[in-house]
């Protein structure tokens, strides 16, 4: 949503007792139409205030809106007298409020003095000619609340003069304020909301049937089937909707702790697929202990500590002052730019690495095809039939890994730095949706697939020479998991193959 600040006159003599300036309505300010008016009057810049209504006049927000973020833009005019100097910065009194009708008092929600660089570029050469012709600026982080609690929200910004402290000296000609808000679509939070409501039950059920499976058998749990359940742990966690509060509840921290459920998915996700590629490349003595994944799952758990931490500095501090951004100094927005780019090469290095430990499982599993042949016909279906479905399934690993670390990137650079990317509402929504829904299937799938089977197939069918049995039939089209342990490709993928 667009929105044009209007220019109103705060005529008090001190400033200190808190007066809302509403830009029209019944109890409309006192305005000008620009500030040659305001020079003719001799209206001092302290006595003016850009005041902006959110919503649009006969609009209401609404807590489908989730959260409302907002993009400050000012338009300023070249004056030969006036010019922008070189690494300038505008300092911004500004005052938020909020109401629940056209009629009651306004609630001041936050007040802070904010600073933010301009960076802007004049394309004209600067002669007296070319004065009035406006300076190409870029877009300022200007605000983020994390909920839509009220219907109506009033800012008040003002741009004080100190020319002894040389505060909004050198800024040029500012014109007008401009701001753009930015908010979930309702209806879009509502096909969320369900999506959630409906995989919750879903990837708890078969939690708990496959962790169920897993303590009927007579061996301990192996580390892949810990690894799974605890992946599915991490997606029921994500899953919860308890976004539902926030239609009902103030809760401003609900981004910070979406953020912290994702960051805790990311972590798990990529250190399972780790775990998953070495656990069918590994010998016996090296399998099965966590320990051993220390080099790959260390660097990981960094990561997502650095990512808790450079989100705490964001919106945990936003949670205080929702007008505060780390892109808003030289130094910040270099931290926040490198972390988006070391980030984005980690992730790629990641799924190169991926892609090797993949290559090496498919070689292991080749080498061990080779004895195939001398199998019987009915143990060698069995075995090939195993041996398809689980390069199928690591196939769609890497598919569903390329995908995520996509996602990550993307979101981030849109969320992150905005101005890069002008992405539409639906496309994005439905990347959000689409990835979310293939996490909840893979998730799904692993735990299907890998639940220890209840059939009993009998000893003597190691033996090689038996016909196909009903069971080894019903073992074909459902599961790929053994009665006495790991899964048999599990097994078969091991370097000393036990024949």
């Amino acid at each position: 949503m667009h929105y044009m600040s209007i220019k109103c006159v705060d005529v008090r003599k001190n400033h200190h007792k808190t007066k809302w300036l509403m830009p029209w309505g019944p109890n409309q300010c006192e305005r000008i139409r620009d500030l040659d008016e305001a020079m003719s009057r001799q209206i001092e810049a302290n006595d003016i205030v850009f005041a902006v209504h959110i919503p649009l006049p006969a609009k209401e927000m609404s807590p489908w809106f989730q959260f409302i973020l907002v993009i400050l833009q000012l338009d300023i005019a070249f004056k030969k007298n006036n010019e922008i100097k070189d690494n300038a910065e505008v300092t911004l009194d500004v005052s938020l409020a909020y109401r629940d009708d056209m009629f009651s008092e306004w609630k001041e929600m936050a007040h802070a003095i904010e600073t933010r660089k301009l960076k802007c570029s004049f394309a004209s050469p600067k002669t007296i000619e070319h004065e009035g012709r406006h300076y190409d600026c870029d877009a300022l982080h200007f605000m983020e609340i994390g909920t839509v609690a009220h219907k109506f929200y009033l800012l008040n910004i003002r741009l004080p003069v100190n020319e002894r402290k040389l505060i909004n000296v050198g800024i040029g000609e500012i014109k007008d304020v401009r701001l753009v808000s930015i908010h979930q679509n309702g209806g879009f939070t509502k096909v969320w909301f369900a999506m959630k409501t409906f995989l919750t039950p879903s990837i708890f059920i078969i939690m708990v049937w496959y962790w169920r499976r897993i303590t009927m058998m007579t061996r301990a749990p192996v580390l892949l089937e810990k690894v799974i359940f605890a992946l599915g742990i991490s997606m029921t966690f994500i899953n919860i909707p308890v976004e539902w509060f926030s239609i009902g509840f103030d809760w401003t921290w609900m981004l910070l702790f979406g953020d912290i459920r994702q960051g805790i998915f990311y972590a798990m996700l990529l250190s399972f697929w780790i775990i998953f590629c070495g656990e069918h490349m590994m010998d016996q003595n090296e399998r099965n202990h966590l320990s051993g994944y220390w080099k790959q799952v260390g660097p990981i758990a960094v990561g997502a500590f650095c990512l808790f931490i450079f989100d705490m500095c964001e919106r945990g501090v936003q949670l205080k002052n929702p007008f505060y951004s780390i892109w808003t100094t030289d130094v910040g927005t270099e931290l926040a730019m490198a972390f988006i780019i070391v980030a984005g090469i980690c992730l790629c290095l990641y799924f190169l690495f991926l892609c090797f430990m993949v290559f090496q499982v498919f070689r292991n599993i080749s080498g061990k095809q080779s004895s195939l042949p001398a199998m019987s016909k009915a143990r060698r279906l069995h075995y090939e039939g195993l041996i398809f479905r689980f390069k199928f399934l690591m196939l769609i690993t890497l598919a569903c890994a390329a995908m995520t670390i996509i996602f990550f990137i993307v979101s981030q650079v849109t969320e992150g730095h905005w101005k890069w990317g002008d992405f539409t509402v639906q496309g994005n929504s439905a990347f959000f949706t689409g990835i979310y829904g293939m996490w909840n299937l893979y998730v799904f799938a692993l735990m299907f697939l890998y639940a220890p089977s209840h059939k009993n197939y009998g000893e003597d069918q190691s033996n090689g020479d038996l016909g196909v049995s009903s069971g080894e039939e019903l073992q074909l089209t459902t599961t790929i998991t053994h009665v006495d342990g790991p899964t048999e490709v599990y097994k078969l993928a091991r370097k000393e193959a036990q024949e």
